[in-house]
């Protein structure tokens, strides 16, 4: 790569004050990846403005380069191209070659003049046709003999699991390798060492694919743990989503998939000396139990020290003693590298309270309901005795675990001593959700000997949001901690019960909240082939993916839809086209399903088991209107998205999707913009999907604003109206519904679980009540985030925080502030709100603060974005920018008042860069 601008720092940059400066650069949406599998990945970076950079700054071209050697010739370079709105370029060069880092430098020229870059790397995975390891697993014909549980102790033996197999192999490395590389996957879970060493941190690996289709395998640079002379790997296996339970299908609850956990690995070393070898599972690998005796995702863990086997992750161990592997198959067709970041322990949490409850029992509060594990340091245990960890969401009304909404999910942990000094005991293979941990067996249990691990997919935190309202505060962090909890390798329903699956109307719904929360491309990249994977051969998309058979398998409107919901909000986020490319065809095959099922345009046929508008209250929506809403909708963005890539499908998919248009009104909607259920979200379905032309937009708009405001005002959606109520009735210029229902503390409400110490977004409205306790135990979350979808208006509509409907990748920003009182009205209390987003452009900071009289908003922009600002403030207020008058503040240009406000918004454009704008009343 040759250079072309000055070294400074860890990056090479211009040393201009004025210039743009490049971040956050990322390969395939993640930083620095090891082991891509894409030919043509994306290559993106964002912007910052240096300290002294003029208002309007805006890149005016870029360069990227990419070369193996950091100081040595490009591989591929796109020269300078003249772009203002690029965030990033894929990769156009000559084939990547497998198991090689590349270098990449992007450059980009500002218009003030100057130039800054930024440097990362990326590396490509195994090449077509370099697995050469095969399937082993331990002969599972042999027979354990393991001691029965205790009188007391859940009977997780009876439900047929069974030991997690050790396998080893050794080798020896002539000399110390410049390069070391592990390829691993598993059909199962699988945690690998490379002489006693841990190799990578991610849990739960491989992760959730349909095995059937697709198995990622992740890659691990091990160079530093690899020396000259004998080595050894050492991996532990267990069932995990491949042979384990999931779902609650009583009658196929577990083994999906396969029936005993398999693995492979493929390690390559690279000599100085110009040689290599290669080290793959065969069947000279050794195998036997070891200390955990089953390990499940839904039923926990047992760890019987007693079976541990003390070195035998090293060199040097004897395992003569040890059976041969078996192979268990020799295909790789199916393996394909990783696109998103895994599974991680990303937090700890230490009680909030412990309180012993027995003589040998406490009860440990962690404050927060979460997804993870517990670890606990256990001193003294004699050979035999348990130590048994339960997990619960919530307590009893005598103060005991509540375990009945667990379902089957026995979520229990268990130790048995060997007569250690002291064990550290943190389970490996299980994940569960719960706030409370009852543990049973040590007579005292200290604070610091016990602490919450939190797991969750490594999805970057973006987004921030606060505000004076501490019910809105709390809901936002409940929000937050139900996303975290829920994406573990694919988006689950909940974290502790007997399912935890990828329920796709869940995940389309709530999709617009978790984009503002976390960077989650590469996170839904994944699940999004996982949908392809699960579309069946008709082009019917399934309720849940990956797909479990039995499990619902028929796509239910709205369910079904997020396959062409899901791709369509993604590319609006992160401008990446690749999510409309790789989803057109499938996106086309459920339209065209519906549409041949269902001639008359009003679907009714072909779909599935029908949840409607899942948990809603009182009346409820028809089915039909549901349904055929939702088949215009997904009509609507495939026309949409084949336009994006320039397919001629459009004009067809856009001709169909304006047929059902008309055949909803005609069907459902009556001359007075009546629709039929008169319900809250069939009036929500029709105006967030602009199915009614403007003389009926108008009654129904009101018409839905009364059925709010005639309930309470309270909302009575579901999981397909909930996330929409915000957004429509904020465009109906109705903030103040928005913000009575925010406010609302009485069931139903966001706030009324509050209430009850809720720090997680419940699966119900009516989970707990004050009148009937806990509601509905076979059904009954406490962690879900499906009814947080409205954190999405918090961003949008309370921050103010927005792009225009047209705007792609936030290059064009709406900044419209809804306060909760009016600035102008007198007395109110003083408010205020603010967020923040890492948008693929650069961060976007807003802040407003209103007092009586007088209300100003802070302003970032990012580089290459402008922006339309609306305040809130009537245009005889008094509008300065920083300490000029606004219409003399360079940078801003006035447009006019909001049409719809008449005079009650000022209104205004600005280009890039940061801004305060302080409004006054005037007498």
């Amino acid at each position: 790569m040759e250079d072309h601008v000055t070294e400074g720092g860890s990056q090479r940059h211009s040393q201009r004050s004025h210039g743009l400066r490049p971040y956050a650069l990322r390969c395939d949406h993640r930083t620095t990846p090891l082991g891509i599998g894409e030919s043509a990945p994306l290559l993106s970076w964002r912007l910052a403005a240096g300290e002294k950079t003029p208002r309007g700054n805006a890149p005016v071209a870029y360069r990227v380069d990419v070369a193996e050697d950091p100081d040595g010739p490009s591989h591929w370079d796109t020269g300078r191209v003249e772009d203002t709105g690029a965030t990033g370029v894929g990769y156009a060069g000559p084939p990547l070659r497998p198991r090689t880092r590349y270098h990449w430098r992007v450059t980009v020229w500002a218009a003030s003049g100057g130039a800054e870059s930024a440097e990362s790397w990326f590396e490509t995975g195994l090449g077509e046709g370099e697995w050469r390891a095969s399937w082993i697993a331990r002969d599972w014909t042999a027979v354990d003999v393991v001691d029965p549980p205790e009188e007391g102790e859940r009977a997780l033996d009876s439900h047929g699991l069974s030991p997690s197999p050790l396998l080893r192999r050794e080798f020896t490395a002539p000399m110390t390798p410049v390069r070391a590389r592990l390829y691993v996957s598993a059909r199962g879970l699988y945690e690998v060492r490379v002489n006693g060493e841990r190799a990578g941190d991610a849990e739960l690996a491989p992760g959730w694919t349909d095995y059937r289709h697709r198995i990622q395998y992740q890659a691990y640079d091990v160079t530093e743990l690899v020396r000259e002379g004998a080595n050894a790997l050492a991996v532990t296996l267990a069932d995990g989503w491949w042979s384990g339970y999931v779902g609650f299908d009583p009658r196929r609850a577990g083994a999906h998939y396969g029936t005993f956990p398999q693995l492979i690995a493929q390690l390559h070393l690279d000599y100085p000396d110009g040689s290599a070898d290669v080290v793959g599972t065969d069947e000279t690998w050794r195998a036997a139990r070891g200390p955990i005796r089953y390990a499940d995702l839904l039923m926990g863990e047992c760890h019987d020290a007693r079976y541990t086997v003390d070195g035998w992750d090293r060199p040097g161990f004897d395992d003569g003693g040890w059976e041969a592997a078996r192979v268990a198959d020799t295909d790789t067709s199916l393996l394909v590298a990783s696109v998103d970041e895994p599974v991680r322990a990303l937090g700890e949490l230490p009680p909030a309270e412990i309180r012993k409850v027995g003589p040998e029992t406490h009860l440990v509060d962690f404050g927060q309901n979460f997804a993870g594990r517990v670890r606990l340091t256990v001193r003294g245990l004699a050979p035999g005795r348990r130590v048994v960890l339960r997990h619960a969401e919530a307590l009893d009304e005598d103060g005991s675990l509540y375990v009945t909404n667990l379902r089957t999910a026995a979520a229990t942990d268990v130790l048995i001593g060997r007569g250690d000094d002291t064990v550290v005991f943190e389970p490996r293979f299980t994940y569960h959700g719960f706030r409370y941990a009852e543990v049973t067996g040590l007579p005292e249990l200290d604070a610091a000997d016990v602490t919450g691990v939190v797991l969750h997919s490594d999805t970057p935190w973006a987004g921030a949001f606060d505000c004076s309202d501490p019910g809105v505060r709390r809901l936002h962090h409940n929000i937050t901690w139900g996303q975290r909890s829920n994406f573990v390798s694919v988006p689950t329903d909940c974290p502790q019960r007997d399912e935890r699956l990828g329920w796709l109307a869940d995940a389309q719904v709530f999709l617009p909240t978790a984009c503002l929360n976390a960077d989650v491309a590469a996170f839904f990249a994944k699940w999004t082939r996982d949908v392809l994977d699960a579309q069946s051969p008709d082009g019917g998309f399934p309720n849940v993916a990956p797909r479990l058979a039995g499990v619902a398998d028929e796509g239910a409107p709205g369910w079904g839809d997020a396959g062409v919901l899901v791709p369509w909000h993604l590319y609006r986020v992160y401008g990446d086209e690749r999510f409309l490319a790789c989803s057109l065809d499938a996106m086309g095959a459920w339209v065209d399903l519906i549409h041949r099922h269902n001639p008359d345009l009003i679907w009714r046929t072909k779909v599935g088991p029908h949840f409607a508008d899942w948990l809603s209250l009182g009346r409820p929506t028809p089915r039909e209107v549901v349904a055929t809403a939702y088949f215009a909708r997904s009509a609507e963005l495939t026309a949409r998205a084949a336009r994006v890539l320039g397919d001629g499908r459009a004009d067809r998919y856009a001709a169909l999707a304006a047929d059902v248009r008309r055949a909803f009104i005609e069907e459902f909607v009556s001359a007075d913009g009546r629709i039929e259920g008169d319900t809250q979200t069939a009036y929500l379905l029709a105006l967030a999907f602009e199915l009614l032309p403007g003389e009926l937009a108008d009654p129904a708009g009101k018409r839905l604003a009364a059925l709010v405001e005639e309930a309470g005002p309270r909302l009575s959606t579901g999981f397909l109206g909930v996330g929409l109520i915000a957004p429509v009735l904020d465009g109906l210029d109705r903030p103040d519904l928005v913000h009575a229902l925010l406010g609302r503390t009485e069931q139903p409400s966001w706030l009324y679980p509050l209430r009850h110490g809720a720090t997680t977004i419940w699966e119900r409205w009516d989970g707990y009540t004050d009148e009937g306790g806990f509601q509905a135990p076979a059904m009954n979350s406490f962690n879900h985030y499906a009814l947080g979808s409205v954190g999405e208006w918090l961003y949008r509509g309370l921050a103010g925080l927005d792009q225009a409907p047209d705007s792609v990748a936030y290059g064009d920003l709406v900044i419209r502030p809804r306060p909760f009182t009016p600035p102008e009205v007198s007395g109110a209390e003083p408010s205020w709100a603010e967020a923040a987003y890492e948008s693929p452009r650069g961060r976007i900071g807003v802040r407003w603060e209103r007092a009586d009289g007088r209300f100003q908003l802070d302003l970032t922009v990012p580089p290459g974005a402008t922006a339309t600002v609306h305040l809130p403030v009537p245009r005889t207020w008094d509008v300065r920018e920083g300490d000029d008058p606004v219409g003399d503040a360079p940078g801003v240009e006035i447009v006019g008042s909001e049409p719809a406000a008449e005079e009650r918004s000022f209104v205004c454009r600005v280009s890039s860069g940061e801004y305060r704008f302080l409004a006054r009343r005037t007498e």
